[in-house]
């Protein structure tokens, strides 16, 4: 568990306004939460460097790169002790079309965020890389039809 900061009412409108538009200009930020660019650019360092903000990135559209395809993969492993794990954990690393694992509690240890460009290119997936070396017990896919929420924003403190 990570330990809870201090905040402010600036800081959380500063990482509210980042979260939302990480592009903003220091500049527009000082002025949307009613501080001076060098004042407000000395919080945003101070949040980036105690790791509040991880980083910043840009958001793709996965169709206009030609991924159509979307797809929640929930598995459970064969065997759960430490070597198996560790190099489950080590393969998915490597996988590109894995955008998102978590491990779960529950029956199925592992959710994998799928992203490829066809039914083909998912199936090629799963029988190549997830089955192929046999530590994979059980294995459910869901496809996504469409994104109801995506991209969410973390929900911040209100003091």
């Amino acid at each position: 568990m990570g330990v809870r900061m201090s905040l402010d009412r600036l800081d959380i409108a500063i990482l509210d306004r980042l979260q939302r538009e990480g592009r903003i200009s220091n500049a527009e930020l000082a002025e949307v939460v009613n501080l001076s660019p060098s004042a407000c650019l000395r919080r945003v360092q101070r949040l980036e460097a105690e790791g509040l903000i991880a980083g910043y990135r840009a958001v793709l559209d996965p169709a206009k790169l030609g991924y159509d395809l979307q797809a929640f993969v929930r598995l459970q492993l064969a065997r759960h002790d430490a070597d198996s794990v560790e190099r489950f954990v080590a393969r998915v690393a490597e996988w590109d079309e894995v955008i998102a694992c978590h491990a779960l509690t529950g029956e199925m240890d592992y959710l994998l965020q799928v992203m490829v460009r066809d039914l083909e290119h998912f199936s090629r997936f799963l029988l190549d890389k997830v089955l192929r070396p046999g530590d994979v017990a059980d294995v459910n896919s869901s496809f996504v039809l469409r994104a109801v929420k995506a991209g969410g924003v973390l929900p911040l403190p209100i003091d």
